[in-house]
C-alpha cells in the first residue's frame, strides 16, 4: 500500500474486501492482528466486533507467525534500487512461498501461544 495506513483504510482496503469474505467463508475461525493503530482504530474495532478475534497481548511478537513469514521473505530479497522493482520481487516471492512452511506455523501455533504463557508473556525460542 501507499501512504499511511490509516484505521479507515484498514478497513476499507484490508478488512472488509478481502477478511471479512474469507472469514465469513470459515466459521468459527479466530481472526489475529497485531496491536498497530490502525488494528486498534475504534472504526477496526466495530467492524471486527462481529467476528471472534483474538486478544492480543502488548509487545508479543512471538505469537505473530507471520513475521516468520516476512523473515523467510526477507532473506530470499534481492537487491531493488526501485520501488517498482521491490513491488515486483515481493509479489514474486510470497506468490511462490512453500504453502507447507506456512501451514507449519500455523500448526505451531498452539505451541507458540503455550510457550508465551509460560515465560510469562516474556521471549521464547520461537
Amino acid at each position: 500500500m501507499r501512504g499511511t495506513l490509516t484505521g479507515q483504510r484498514y478497513v476499507d482496503d484490508i478488512i472488509r474486501p478481502h477478511v471479512g469474505p474469507f472469514l465469513n467463508g470459515l466459521p468459527g475461525t479466530i481472526f489475529q492482528q497485531d496491536n498497530a493503530r490502525p488494528h486498534t482504530a475504534r472504526v477496526a474495532q466495530d467492524f471486527l466486533r462481529h467476528f471472534q478475534t483474538l486478544p492480543w497481548p502488548a509487545r508479543s511478537p512471538d505469537l505473530y507467525p507471520v513475521e516468520h513469514v516476512w523473515d523467510q521473505l526477507k532473506r530470499q530479497m534481492p537487491l531493488c534500487h526501485f520501488v517498482h522493482d521491490l513491488e515486483l520481487a515481493v509479489q514474486d516471492l510470497w506468490s511462490h512461498l512453500p504453502q507447507d512452511n506456512i501451514r507449519c506455523l500455523i500448526n505451531s501455533m498452539p505451541d507458540h501461544v503455550a510457550a508465551c504463557i509460560a515465560a510469562g508473556g516474556g521471549p521464547t525460542r520461537y
